[in-house]
């Protein structure tokens, strides 16, 4: 047996939280999987881990065992890349994560341009508006938008996009526009869940700064329902300029209180080291930075 495999196995079952889940990873059986750890298990003399038919769990054996078969499998793809990095061809499976919004509406028509140019690479992309923990999760890359704090990681900034206060016509005639942020709190207001301040919306203003705390009537974690429900009319957004930018071109919303200004945001490329950059995530990250040197929404 594939020692290799083995361990690879062992880490896609930890990792996608069933056997099956790891099957589809590698693209094989879930009966070949389970006789991959089972005879893993065997040659150790250890039980890595707890099956029931609810869930599987890490033994404490398995969970030493984890951590080494994760820097092992690191390691081989490391001196891998070593090797490979002198070349300039974007080869393998490249893992991306980026929040569902932007993923959907800027990242989406771009993955075939970047597949003509490297053929050879697989995308796999998980959108989700949670930050995921690029080396734990065993992502190659990831798309952030935040004023990103100090990090271990590393990262290139590929665009900016400005958080723009909106509502529609229809509900600004029926509610009233505001003349000052402090006027928010009477108003119908749909939030974004992970919104750094919560309930509490910074701007820049004539007097310097101003924070004033809504009261949400819904909260989503998705910037698109904030989107969906300022269009029908059902409330004031602060949304950013790559979600919202073509409905305020068409009028469909209007920003409202544009000398006070919410926070711009950058919109990066981040990953874990520059040490060894394999080709594919190096290749990617310059494709990305191209392809949003021009943004299609307002900065």
């Amino acid at each position: 047996m594939d020692r290799f495999l083995e361990l690879r196995s062992f880490t896609e079952v930890v990792d996608a939280g069933s056997f099956v889940g790891a099957a589809d990873r590698l693209g094989l059986s879930k009966a070949a999987v389970s006789r991959q750890v089972a005879e893993l298990e065997a040659r150790l003399g250890v039980r890595l881990l707890h099956r029931t038919t609810r869930k599987l769990s890490l033994t404490a054996e398995g969970e030493v065992f984890h951590a080494r078969a994760r820097q092992l499998l690191a390691d081989m793809e490391e001196a891998e890349a070593e090797i490979t990095s002198r070349s300039r061809e974007a080869v393998g499976l490249l893992r991306v994560s980026a929040p569902v919004s932007f993923g959907i509406l800027h990242l989406a028509p771009a993955w075939g341009a970047f597949r003509q140019k490297h053929p050879k690479v697989a995308l796999e992309v998980s959108l989700s508006d949670r930050v995921a923990d690029i080396a734990e999760e065993g992502f190659d890359l990831a798309i952030r938008i935040a004023r990103l704090p100090s990090s271990s990681l590393v990262s290139r900034q590929l665009a900016t996009t400005r958080m723009v206060l909106c509502a529609s016509p229809a509900y600004l005639r029926r509610a009233g526009k505001p003349k000052h942020p402090s006027e928010l709190e009477r108003h119908a207001i749909v939030a974004y869940s992970y919104w750094s301040e919560r309930d509490a919306w910074e701007f820049e203003g004539p007097e310097g700064k101003v924070t004033v705390r809504t009261t949400p009537w819904l909260r989503t974690n998705n910037g698109d329902v904030c989107r969906a429900a300022a269009l029908q009319h059902q409330g004031i957004i602060l949304q950013p300029t790559f979600i919202v930018g073509a409905d305020l071109a068409a009028g469909k919303l209007v920003e409202i209180l544009p000398q006070y200004r919410s926070i711009t945001l950058g919109i990066h490329a981040v990953y874990q080291s520059r040490k060894h950059l394999t080709p594919k995530v190096r290749l990617l990250v310059d494709f990305l930075a191209t392809t949003f040197r021009i943004p299609s929404w307002p900065a």
